[in-house]
């Protein structure tokens, strides 16, 4: 079914139909038992398999700022509690424990008198012996006396608890060491200390329990029977003492810890019965779809397909009636990828595509980052990616694996929610995914390769493919538009004359202006009346080998693809499948490996060619629906000043780009700074030199911030006393007795100083900025991408 360009793809290439299309299957694909699993839980992707259909759906997403993971996302207070320090909180603990204890034992021991008085007031007076005596035997005596006692230790152990804040002691000290094997020791611990107190009669449980025992006074065998009774009471004391502790063992923290919170959707409010399909009246598309759902044969990649094609034809009744038929006759894969895939190989990262986030770490618990960020996952996603993104990362520090990678895992999800198209360039080996991942997969000067690259980005435009492809061949020296002139001079005559741009051969020589090669084209246009063309050739003929004449620079250029290795490659006589960026009218999922062993070079030329090619293309889009991103997982010498003027005007044309970089030395230096205002989204990795990490503070800026200057003086006394307390204290901890003034200021720091960029971020961390393409940003984070 034909439906947006999910199914089919139109021309893509002016002129002859070309085989730059999506693939397609060469039969319609089988379908699956059961589809590819839902990604698994934040939290618990390491223990469990993950979560259903269903979950994932109803797990709340609350509104954030750009790049919070939103899946289950808690929000935080907006400023840290002032909270005691945890050392302080357990001395507190421990002294009041004491303290209970020998109030206690004053109490136990009779050394604070008539604490029984209001006992005896409220009972019969048969039940005590005269002159303040103890409980009558054979009486209720006995058992009133330890429920008192039991009554009185309760309210002395509650409220010097209370005072003492115990049950925050415990909850602080089971935050700061979150480890299960912690916890339970913790409780362990406590509970032994508990059960040796009730055991040894300090807690008087144990005279609750003999109270209500009945013991037998005539029986024979009297004594063995109460003994077992005794012993049988001690169990269960013990028992009802040491539960509390088990449960203390077991119990999961509560909090941001326990996990994702649960969420029970309101009737007619719930994702997974499709509540916009039943608004407009689909119930029979809802209740097949929800179906499928609650079978298990819909993945999150059916999903948000299904929803964008939605949200494309419910503005249109024709398109409903078409939407209603497609889904009434394959269901979940409904609207499937032009591939016929429903799923990725394998994921490395956590997705949601209710979102379309990607999840690259968590932000870290440092006070260098803002207290509402710590601790919440870092996300990103198409609103955040059209403003481009800058990463800048030596070698081994997780640019690829990390950053790149699971970016462009997500894009490829999209691509097959025919959401988003993405092109990815990088080095052969490279870890950017399998080829089954990709629809398209070009080997520039592998003879294996079934496609090919346009060297002129698919124009029939010969000014258009000059302009593309002196981007790509001037150098720092070269003006651009003095090159863009000489390759049009050249390239239009020779399209009038053959239908066809050149060969990259015939190109160079043409450039280099042959002997045979202008007299050729001259005769032709001439033979069929091209004037204006002829004016063109013989200019170009006029300005070869003249001062400051590009052509020269721009053969020798040409020349790095003129090689034996990329022979068959850049073909413009239709043997090949050449792709073009055209495609990005379609949701295709693109991959370059680029040679880097013997042409690094030429992959820099060829880098710089795509980009060009994708900055062009993607503006001008007759369909921006989907987004297009292009990734250049090492985009070194491949920035110009076009580049940076063409980043600019994507984040309103529905794409973006993804520039990976070992250093800033690969970007000139007049334009690293344009470069860092022109992306909205910049990243340094750990291992980033101090001259690298100078452009990345002078960025982000300075921010207010409160300084505390604490000043001591020795403190000095001249009453006697006090002396000698003062140098007893000396004695013991080897420093003299002071006293500390503070004055707190607002001064004006760096958020992140070059020095610390370069030194304070840790391995496998990053230190990045994020902003969405309607303008809301957030201040660089501190993030730790492994986790």
């Amino acid at each position: 079914m034909e439906f947006e360009g999910t199914h089919g793809s139109r021309g893509t290439h002016d002129g002859p139909p070309r085989s730059d299309r999506i693939p397609r299957p060469a039969v319609p694909p089988p379908m699956p038992s059961a589809p590819p699993p839902v990604p698994p839980v934040p939290g618990t992707a390491g223990t469990s398999g993950g979560t259903t259909l269903i979950d994932w759906l109803r797990t709340p997403r609350p509104a954030a700022d750009p790049g919070v993971w939103r899946y289950g996302h808690v929000p935080r207070p907006d400023h840290e509690p002032d909270e005691t320090p945890l050392r302080a909180v357990l001395s507190g603990a421990v002294v009041s424990f004491l303290a209970a204890i020998l109030l206690w034992s004053l109490l136990r021991n009779g050394y604070i008198p008539y604490w029984d008085v209001l006992l005896k007031l409220f009972t019969p007076g048969d039940w005590w012996r005269p002159l303040g005596g103890g409980a009558q035997p054979d009486t209720g005596g006995p058992l009133a006396l330890a429920l008192y006692r039991l009554a009185l230790f309760t309210g002395v152990f509650y409220g010097i608890g209370r005072f003492g804040r115990w049950t925050y002691a415990w909850r602080r000290l089971i935050r700061e060491y979150r480890h299960t094997a912690v916890r339970v020791g913790l409780a362990l611990v406590a509970g032994i200390v508990v059960v040796a107190l009730v055991r040894g009669g300090w807690v008087p449980l144990k005279d609750v329990a003999y109270a209500l025992m009945p013991f037998e006074k005539t029986a024979p065998d009297a004594m063995y029977i109460n003994q077992q009774r005794a012993d049988t009471a001690r169990q269960i004391v013990t028992l009802v003492a040491a539960l509390p502790f088990v449960w203390l063992a077991l119990r999961r923290p509560g909090g941001r810890e326990a996990g994702v919170p649960v969420h029970t959707p309101e009737p007619g409010a719930d994702p997974v019965a499709w509540p916009e399909l039943r608004a407009a009246g689909l119930v029979e598309a809802a209740d097949r779809l929800a179906a499928e759902a609650a079978a298990g044969t819909m993945n999150d990649i059916d999903h948000a397909r299904i929803r964008a094609v939605w949200k494309a034809a419910r503005s249109a009744p024709d398109r409903q009636a078409a939407f209603v038929q497609e889904i009434h006759a394959r269901g979940a894969a409904a609207f499937l990828h032009p591939s016929g895939a429903r799923s990725l190989p394998g994921r490395s990262a956590v997705h949601d595509l209710v979102l379309r986030q990607v999840r690259l770490g968590t932000v870290a618990d440092v006070p260098r980052n803002p207290y509402p960020r710590r601790s919440t996952g870092l996300a990103l996603d198409p609103s955040v990616l059209g403003t481009s993104m800058l990463a800048v990362g030596p070698s081994g520090s997780g640019k690829t694996t990390r950053l790149v990678r699971p970016l462009v895992e997500s894009l490829a999800l999209q691509a097959l929610a025919g959401q988003a198209a993405v092109v990815v360039v990088g080095s052969v080996g490279a870890a950017l995914g399998p080829d089954d991942a990709y629809d398209i997969v070009i080997g520039i000067g592998d003879p294996a390769s079934p496609h090919d690259l346009d060297l002129y980005g698919g124009t029939g435009d010969p000014d258009q493919a000059a302009a593309l492809l002196a981007d790509a061949l001037a150098d720092e020296t070269t003006d651009t538009r003095r090159a863009a002139t000489v390759l049009a001079q050249l390239l239009g005559p020779f399209h009038a004359v053959h239908g066809r741009f050149p060969l990259v051969p015939e190109l160079r020589e043409l450039l280099d202006g042959g002997p045979a090669a202008h007299p050729a084209l001259r005769t032709a246009l001439e033979r069929d009346g091209r004037s204006a063309l002829v004016r063109e050739l013989d200019a170009r003929q006029r300005q070869h080998g003249t001062a400051g004449d590009p052509a020269t620079l721009l053969a020798d250029r040409l020349a790095l693809l003129d090689r034996p290795a990329f022979a068959g490659f850049f073909d413009t006589t239709r043997t090949k499948q050449p792709f073009t960026m055209r495609a990005l009218e379609h949701p295709v999922r693109v991959r370059i490996d680029l040679p880097e062993t013997g042409h690094a070079e030429a992959s820099r030329l060829l880098a710089r060619l795509v980009l060009a090619q994708f900055l062009a293309r993607a503006t001008a889009r007759a369909d921006r629906s989907r987004f297009a991103c292009l990734v250049l997982d090492d985009a070194g010498h491949t920035v110009t000043a076009a580049t940076v003027r063409g980043l600019q005007r994507l984040r309103s044309v529905n794409a973006g780009v993804v520039l990976g970089l070992r250093t800033l030395d690969d970007v000139p230096e007049h334009l690293r700074t344009p470069l860092f205002g022109a992306v909205g989204c910049r990243v340094a990795l750990a291992g980033v030199t101090t001259w690298d990490g100078k452009r990345f503070a002078e960025t982000w800026g300075t921010e207010w911030v409160q300084a505390r200057d604490v000043t001591s003086r020795t403190v000095r006394s001249d009453e006697p006393l006090t002396r000698v307390v003062h140098t007893l204290r000396k004695l013991v901890t080897g420093r003299a007795v002071t006293s500390d003034a503070v004055t707190v200021r607002e001064v004006e720091r760096e958020r992140w100083s070059a020095s610390d960029l370069a030194h304070a971020v840790p391995p496998g961390h990053a230190v990045l900025s994020l902003t969405r393409v309607r303008g809301d940003h957030v201040p660089p984070l501190l993030v730790d991408l492994r986790s």
